[in-house]
């Protein structure tokens, strides 16, 4: 599956990449060769762990270039400077709960929801995106459950590369 990302994410996932590559495989790699010395592999719990960690490497590595490799590559900023886009910060009031939420709209890759970073493929994200201050929202969370917002504030904003990728 095609993921949406931005140049900057691919950015980040090659420096990632490229440190797994470089710095961490062959640490892990030795960190095996040193625990297969310590005896008895069946008993050996710091091979096991070496190796787990070794293979979860691995296994990182490869979401990383499947990931690139099948990136849509999207800009950051729509035409029109009226709507909310990727990467800015909307303030949305949730009329059931009478209170104010933030959030930024954010690619998946970049996604955090206890920091406030929404994925633009999310409920709240698709809702938002393409959307004018002064909007009501339906936010469908599922076929039986949705809840209206409206969107109080739209503040501008760029990807500073502060928010971390996604890890697993």
């Amino acid at each position: 599956m095609a993921l949406e990302l931005t140049q900057k994410d691919i950015d980040l996932m090659q420096q990632e990449l490229d440190y797994r590559r470089t710095v961490l495989t062959p640490k892990l790699t030795d960190d095996v060769k040193v625990a297969r010395g310590f005896g008895d592999l069946s008993e050996n719990f710091e091979y096991k762990a070496a190796k787990q960690e070794k293979n979860k490497n691995e296994s990182r590595m490869r979401y990383l270039e499947n990931t690139i490799k099948n990136a849509i590559i999207i800009k950051e900023k729509p035409v029109s400077k009226d709507t909310v886009s990727l990467y800015d910060k909307v303030t949305l009031y949730l009329e059931d709960d009478d209170e104010e939420m933030e959030i930024q709209i954010v690619t998946t890759v970049r996604q955090n929801a206890l920091q406030g970073l929404i994925s633009k493929e999310s409920p709240v994200g698709k809702a938002v995106l393409g959307k004018k201050v002064g909007d009501r929202v339906t936010i469908i969370v599922n076929p039986t459950y949705s809840y209206d917002a409206i969107i109080k504030a739209v503040e501008p904003g760029e990807d500073t590369g502060s928010a971390p990728l996604q890890s697993y």
